[in-house]
């Protein structure tokens, strides 16, 4: 019997070898109760070229008094966030990776709002 995280990673694991195939760099997602993390992969896997998540100091800041990143605005902001940097380091073009997780609700609001800040995948 598989666990829930190891359920999640055997889904994730047939999306990863076909954006390596590609050789694009990636955007990868991954969620908690309390945060999200976006970080955008170079084609090779091996280096970061950016990334932001809602446990950075300005990001709480701006998200209120509470600071939750467990919604689904907070995953908006970091949708902007992330095309901002990814575009900043010169990177237009992404294959999306949700980690295994459902493309539904954070995933799908940060998704859509990278693509509205101009990330194309």
């Amino acid at each position: 019997m598989l666990t829930k995280k190891e359920q999640r990673l055997r889904r994730a694991r047939q999306t990863r070898v076909r954006i390596a195939q590609q050789g694009v760099a990636r955007l990868m997602v991954n969620r908690t109760n309390l945060h999200i993390y976006a970080s955008v992969v170079s084609g090779d896997g091996h280096q970061v070229i950016a990334s932001a998540s809602t446990a950075e100091v300005e990001v709480r800041q701006s998200l209120g008094a509470s600071g939750k990143g467990g919604n689904v605005a907070a995953a908006q902001t970091i949708g902007r966030r992330i095309a901002e940097k990814a575009k900043a380091a010169g990177v237009e073009k992404v294959a999306f990776d949700r980690s295994g997780f459902a493309y539904h609700g954070r995933v799908k609001a940060l998704a859509e709002a990278a693509r509205e800040a101009g990330l194309q995948f």
